[in-house]
């Protein structure tokens, strides 16, 4: 096994890793189309893609490196691979490219706190963008965006929604909330409906960890919280379904501002 196929392995299992070297892994046909020439290391396809005819239009963009299917399998990060995946360099945000730059829409957030399915965060940017939210703000508890789960999760959005981690979540809602973003927490002492709240002016919902919720101190922050009133025995949503509904009724309101 030579160099480039362990560091690409090593890639796709360490966190750590992709960290330090300001890299990701882009799998499949599609988030491989969708990927900013801009952002692009290497790429690697398996001996079996390279030799299909329908491919030829992908590979011809960019120079590539074909290995053995056996090795492909070893790179991949998926039970079924699709013969296609790149080093990739990783995205770069501030805090300020979360609130809707010069596009002159008003901030729309989604802040996440300990969100710890790879599956729940790739929805929720994916959901995320097809709302109009301007940027997720994360804790460092939450998840890897560049964990392979999460790419595919995201179905390309990772490449178009500004993200941002930080060290002191409950500090960085503080200056937020300065800059008149109103914080609304989903949560389970919510007393109003979500649907009763105005979204269209600058805002944020805050979304807790899977078993936990929000934290005290982040929750604390909120200036209203609510609730997704809910019928028969459920108590609680799952939390990338439950940020779904919060910012659809946020892009249903703003929507009708504009008619």
């Amino acid at each position: 096994m030579n160099a480039d196929v362990k560091y690409v392995i090593q890639l796709n299992k360490k966190p750590r890793q992709r960290k330090k070297d300001r890299v990701f892994v882009v799998e499949g046909p599609k988030m491989y189309a969708e990927l900013p020439e801009s952002l692009l290391i290497k790429t690697y396809v398996s001996d079996s893609f390279a030799r299909e005819e329908k491919n030829e239009k992908i590979l011809k963009k960019h120079p590539f490196e074909v290995v053995k299917d056996s090795v492909f399998e070893q790179m991949s990060d998926t039970k079924t691979p699709q013969g296609i995946l790149a080093v990739a360099k990783q995205l770069s945000y501030k805090t300020d490219d979360l609130l809707g730059g010069d596009s002159g829409e008003k901030p729309f957030l989604l802040v996440l706190d300990t969100i710890q399915d790879p599956g729940n965060l790739g929805t929720m940017m994916r959901a995320g963008e097809a709302a109009g939210v301007t940027g997720i703000l994360m804790n460092q508890e939450t998840v890897d965006m560049y964990n392979p789960k999460v790419i595919r999760s995201t179905m390309g959005a990772l490449y178009r929604m500004p993200f941002v981690y930080t060290d002191h979540l409950a500090d960085t809602l503080k200056e937020l909330k300065k800059e008149g973003i109103r914080l609304y927490a989903a949560h389970l002492k919510g007393e109003r409906a979500y649907d009763r709240e105005d979204y269209s002016s600058a805002c944020a919902f805050l979304i807790g960890n899977e078993a936990n919720g929000l934290s005290r101190e982040v929750a604390s922050l909120a200036d209203t919280y609510i609730k997704i009133p809910m019928r028969g025995q459920v108590e609680s949503l799952n939390a990338a379904v439950a940020a779904s509904v919060l910012a659809f009724e946020a892009a249903r309101q703003r929507r009708n501002l504009t008619k």
